[in-house]
């Protein structure tokens, strides 16, 4: 599934040129025009990757930045800064309060698309892997099949999409809506017990006798997937 990049920007003529080149590499796009709209979005959907821009009209980026760092909301996603302020100082302050990264105004799209990329290299090598592997399963995106040890596992397109999903994100537990995001779209209209019904669907699939259950629910919170304990 595509990487989802979250584009915090105000500037109209910006989202767009950026809007367009994302989605024509291939990405999905979420878009928020202030800092409180971002913040929502993060809460709500999973993101990759996040373009921030330091001049916002309800916030600074660089408070955004340290703000969601310093209280773990955003404890391994990348985020970019985009701004105009150039100053070495301006730089150090931005790493200093979490950027991975730090474009100046005016870019080169070829650039920062580079760069995008690299940053999703490093933190998401999932979202570009062909085979994606927890414990004895594995999901193999090339040939769309999924193995538990030597067993072949038949899934359902939905209940696949949900295995890739919950594989990408192994470890970390995923809301429903986050899962209806990133399974469904943000658009559709996927009543939360649907999810329950499917990662049913997906556990019988997976779990045979005494095999260990990778799907962990968490009271109130989603679903993760796990390693067996050791």
């Amino acid at each position: 599934m595509p990487a989802k990049i979250l584009l915090i920007e105000d500037d109209e003529t910006i989202v767009t040129l950026l809007d367009y080149n994302l989605r024509s590499s291939g990405y999905d796009v979420a878009i928020a025009p202030s800092a409180e709209e971002g913040e929502l979005i993060l809460a709500e959907q999973l993101i990759d990757l996040v373009v921030l821009d330091w001049m916002l009209p309800d916030m600074s980026g660089i408070e955004l930045c340290g703000r969601l760092r310093r209280t773990g909301k955003l404890p391994r996603i990348p985020i970019l800064m985009l701004t105009a302020r150039g100053e070495e100082a301006d730089r150090v302050r931005g790493f200093a309060n979490g950027a991975d990264d730090y474009v100046t105004k005016p870019f080169s799209v070829p650039e920062l698309m580079a760069r995008i990329k690299a940053l999703l290299r490093r933190s998401a090598p999932s979202r570009v892997s062909e085979v994606l592997s927890v414990g004895d399963i594995a999901l193999d995106r090339e040939a769309h099949r999924v193995t538990r040890s030597s067993r072949e596992v038949s899934l359902g397109p939905t209940e696949y999409r949900l295995l890739e999903v919950l594989l990408e994100s192994a470890g970390r537990v995923l809301s429903r809506n986050q899962l209806i995001d990133r399974v469904w779209g943000s658009t559709a209209e996927i009543d939360e017990r649907t999810i329950d019904v499917h990662v049913g669907r997906l556990r019988k699939a997976l779990v045979r006798g005494n095999e260990f259950d990778p799907i962990r629910t968490v009271r109130g919170a989603g679903y993760s997937f796990e390693t067996p304990p050791k």
